[in-house]
């Protein structure tokens, strides 16, 4: 895994820069526009990754306390704040006059409009980029109001956040609405966990590497984990949870979406059509998730957080087992665990290899007992790693062996002064049209098709201390395998 130096088939895209576009920012004064997206916009900027010409556009209601007059001094606060780089005056000076603001009215986007035409005077067949960062309430309305309005040409491209409904009658539902006012290539779906470089990565370590490729089935794979444990509570995010909870939240959305990068037929060539095709490939294999396979998890104390039914039944934690019918997976156990107030906050993939027969090892009995199989894990939390976890032989003049560990950090790269942060990986995409990391709607309808048993009828959760690794039953689901953490 050394240096970075042979090259894919899939367009380089350092240092190209996209053609003009506009960005038009809906909920420019939420939390995701304030940590996200406008300090994202600014580092590509500063990365020299921006079109020679651009304009974002930030709209929120106008009772918001925002406006046109001081949604410069906003956003430079805002830049302060949550920049991942010194925002020096030289910075801001060639930032701040591509931003303007438009306090938008109910049913009404005529001020948008004006702005947009102003914006886009002197820019060359400019892209229209329309990213919805509002609540899902408000998604098919906006919808509706950008198509009526007149503001979606056949160069506007729509960013749109999960969740992608709540479950596969609401998804169906959003995506007519969608394709009623846009195509499909038009459509970005995102998730940031498919812009992490360590998730990328997964591809990258697999078909890449013939080694790993050649084993990467279930004759040498016993189980797979993605595990994302969290630190943080619902912290007033309870409202939403009571709504959803951690499946749909997490597991349906994040994990299945890891799941596909691992469980994917090599794609012929790194493109957006061949790797959605081998995606969607793996979500009809996933057989329809048995309840009895699942275990809902609720941390003690979430039932007297502000807004929370008290005799609430919402999860906080899912640990689900996912089976894939194919010629290259079946047999294999796949594991997904996530919940909040955990004991860590990690993103963990652990490939579980198959145990080798260890006969000349026998006299070593204790070390027996206590024996892991090969696994090879993937950190997926900035900044990343990938570890091998091997037996030696233990120096010194017996015959027994114990575990070590082969890693590669991502931190180690010279080339880590090249890396985005997710959000900013997958806007400069939008900006150049490549799908390749967003998602599309059959997979999205596909993976709310395998959940529905869970979702009409899912088990009562039980609980489990703050700061815990959750409900024990979990432990049980994976038996007689371990969960890779904590014991990592």
């Amino acid at each position: 895994m050394g240096e970075r130096q042979l090259k894919s088939k899939a367009p380089n895209h350092a240092g190209l820069k996209p053609d003009d576009c506009v960005v038009i920012l809906f909920g420019a004064t939420g939390d995701l526009a304030k940590r996200k997206l406008l300090p994202g916009l600014f580092h590509l900027a500063e990365a020299s990754l921006m079109p020679e010409r651009y304009h974002i556009i930030g709209c929120a209601p106008e009772n918001t306390g925002t406006d046109e007059a001081n949604y410069g001094d906003y956003v430079h606060n805002v830049l302060g704040t949550f920049a991942r780089k010194e925002v020096t005056d030289e910075s801001w000076s060639q930032f701040a006059p591509h931003l303007s603001f438009v306090g938008t009215k109910k049913g009404s986007l005529d001020g948008l409009a004006n702005e947009v035409a102003m914006a886009e005077k002197g820019m060359r067949k400019p892209t229209r980029i329309i990213y919805l960062a509002v609540p899902p309430v408000a998604f098919i309305e906006t919808v509706e109001l950008l198509s009526s309005s007149g503001m979606v040409n056949d160069e506007t491209r729509f960013v749109i956040e999960k969740p992608f409904g709540w479950d596969l009658r609401s998804a169906r539902d959003l995506n007519a609405h969608l394709h009623k006012a846009f195509k499909e290539s038009q459509i970005y779906r995102i998730d940031h966990f498919l812009g992490k470089e360590a998730v990328q990565n997964i591809l990258a370590f697999r078909f890449a590497n013939g080694l790993f490729e050649a084993a990467w089935n279930n004759k040498y794979i016993d189980y797979v984990q993605i595990d994302v444990p969290e630190t943080l509570t619902t912290e007033g995010r309870t409202a939403f949870y009571e709504a959803n909870g951690a499946f749909r939240d997490m597991v349906v959305t994040h994990l299945f979406q890891i799941l596909g990068f691992l469980a994917m037929e090599p794609p012929l060539k790194l493109t957006a059509h061949e790797l959605h095709e081998r995606k969607i490939e793996v979500y009809r294999a996933i057989e329809t998730i048995d309840v009895k396979r699942v275990v809902y998890g609720q941390y003690q104390g979430y039932k007297e957080e502000l807004g929370v039914d008290p005799d609430s039944k919402v999860e906080t934690f899912a640990a689900v087992e996912a089976a894939i019918e194919n010629e290259r997976w079946s047999g294999v156990r796949w594991f997904l665990r996530t919940g909040k107030a955990m004991s860590e906050t990690r993103t963990s993939v652990t490939i579980g290899f198959k145990v080798s027969q260890l006969s000349m090892f026998e006299h070593d009995l204790s070390f027996k007992e206590q024996l892991r199989p090969n696994e090879l894990t993937f950190e997926l939390s900035d900044p990343g790693s990938v570890t091998l976890h091997l037996l030696v032989k233990q120096p010194g003049p017996t015959t027994s062996i114990e575990i070590a560990a082969l890693s590669f950090e991502y931190d180690e790269s010279t080339l880590v002064g090249l890396e985005l942060e997710a959000y900013e990986r997958l806007l400069h995409d939008v900006m150049l049209g490549d799908h390749l990391l967003f998602n599309r709607a059959d997979a999205i309808e596909r993976l709310w098709e395998i959940s529905q048993p869970l979702l009409a009828d899912p088990p009562l959760p039980y609980d489990y201390p703050k700061g815990s690794w959750g409900p024990g039953e979990a432990t049980s689901l994976v038996s007689p395998y371990n969960w890779h953490l904590p014991q990592s």
